[in-house]
């Protein structure tokens, strides 16, 4: 966070601080005061709604950019953010400024009862975000849940055009269970009856509750593998579904992940009906952006030692082990192109699971960097540990400007930050001082 966030810092004084993992499972709250409020969630330009455990965000800056690259105006509602809360809440193409998204969000205030029914901050977030888009004319919305989906605070719209569910992964164990197929089950209540569900790819137990979850709806199904897919093939990335084939250049974001992302979004837009010509499919492939996501830092002050003497500095938000062998691969790939000695510098926030995280990443580098973050975190010495145990070279440093200095004491070293977005935003803000 910078230290002038004022939107964070009135919502913080409203509501109090964001849960960390999300937000209790009560909805009611925030349905009593939606209702006092006119029920800005029915007045919504046609919603995509997305949940899943990683790769959502991308999959929103991918149908993003493709609908814009068609001329739609569109809305998103994303988490986390890196520097500043008004990055959430994009209305028709902006990030909105202070002044609205505060006014938005004290109307949310006054529409509550803080007494005996109080919202949560994220309760507060998505309602504020839905008046701002039901008051905004636009084309589509683009809403990612918070977590899970099934009680999710985002999950009280009543008929989006199309659902999506990303990777299911472990993530959020303490709060949605502990194994693929409670956390499968949260997932699959965004469904809804005679909305199309755009499925990625998923491991058979996720898959089978979400076929299930799907069928008890009635929303018509439409998997990866099965009924669509999408993949890498002659420098190109082609999506496919039962009745149409796109041909796409590869995505402007790194690593192999980023296909299949991109294939969701675009097999979400032909599912959905979306008013698009393949050339804005093809432009907003190719023109996505998405910070933090496996991106490089190459102008700014904060990686500038390190590019200095001919190596790189890559930074990704994440934090959990599905995301953690999806940057092992991407990080096989840059090998293959350049060698060079992987450092991988890892804040964990409290309650993840740094082993599993640690134990997926660790093939692909050659040490690690453990530093703390600005909130709760596993405690670098015992990150040190958990790398010792699975045989990867480690060591602590006091803050992430230290581990830096300890990188570019290698020659030419490819450097990955992540285990976090608050590491990843701490980074970009470095970057750009």
């Amino acid at each position: 966070m910078v230290a002038h966030d004022l939107p964070l810092q009135r919502f913080s004084e409203l509501f109090g601080p964001e849960f960390g993992h999300g937000k209790p499972f009560a909805l009611a709250p925030l349905r009593a005061a939606l209702n006092a409020l006119g029920n800005p969630q029915g007045r919504l330009p046609p919603v995509i709604h997305v949940a899943g455990t990683n790769g959502k965000g991308s999959t929103i800056a991918f149908m993003r950019a493709i609908a814009e690259a068609a001329g739609l105006r569109v809305h998103a509602f994303t988490k986390p953010h890196l520097l500043r809360l008004n990055e959430r809440f994009v209305v028709d193409g902006e990030i909105i400024g202070d002044e609205p998204l505060i006014a938005a969000v004290e109307r949310v205030w006054s529409a509550g009862d803080p007494t005996t029914n109080p919202l949560t901050q994220f309760d507060a977030h998505v309602a504020a975000a839905f008046l701002l888009f039901s008051e905004t004319p636009a084309d589509i919305t683009l809403i990612e849940t918070g977590m899970g989906g099934r009680d999710d605070s985002t999950n009280v719209i009543a008929k989006p055009a199309a659902t999506i569910i990303s990777p299911i992964a472990l993530d959020h164990q303490d709060v949605l269970g502990p194994t693929l197929a409670d956390i499968a089950i949260h997932k699959a209540g965004i469904l809804k009856p005679g909305v199309s569900a755009i499925v990625a790819r998923q491991r058979d137990e996720a898959r089978e509750v979400i076929e299930t979850a799907a069928e008890k709806a009635g929303a018509p199904l439409h998997v990866q593998g099965v009924h669509w897919d999408a993949y890498a093939a002659h420098g190109r990335l082609a999506v496919q579904t039962e009745d149409e084939t796109l041909d796409l250049p590869l995505p402007a974001l790194a690593g192999a992940h980023q296909i299949d992302n991109a294939g969701l979004a675009a097999a979400a837009l032909l599912y959905a009906d979306a008013p698009i010509p393949n050339d804005a499919f093809a432009a907003g492939i190719a023109n996505a952006r998405w910070p933090a996501r496996l991106q490089a830092l190459t102008r700014g002050p904060f990686s500038a030692p390190i590019r200095a003497g001919g190596g790189e500095v890559w930074i990704d938000v994440g934090h959990n082990a599905h995301a953690a062998a999806a940057l092992a691969q991407a990080l096989r790939a840059m090998r293959d192109k350049r060698e060079a000695q992987t450092i991988a510098v890892v804040g964990v926030r409290a309650r993840k699971d740094a082993g599993a995280f640690i134990a997926a990443l660790a093939a692909a580098v050659d040490r690690i960097i453990a530093v703390p973050l600005n909130e709760a975190h596993i405690a670098p010495a015992m990150l040190v540990e958990t790398a010792d145990v699975m045989g990867v070279e480690a060591s602590a440093a006091p803050s992430l400007a230290a581990a830096m200095q300890n990188a570019a004491q290698s020659a030419a070293p490819r450097v990955l930050i992540c285990g976090s977005s608050l590491l990843a935003a701490e980074a970009l803000a470095a970057e750009s001082v």
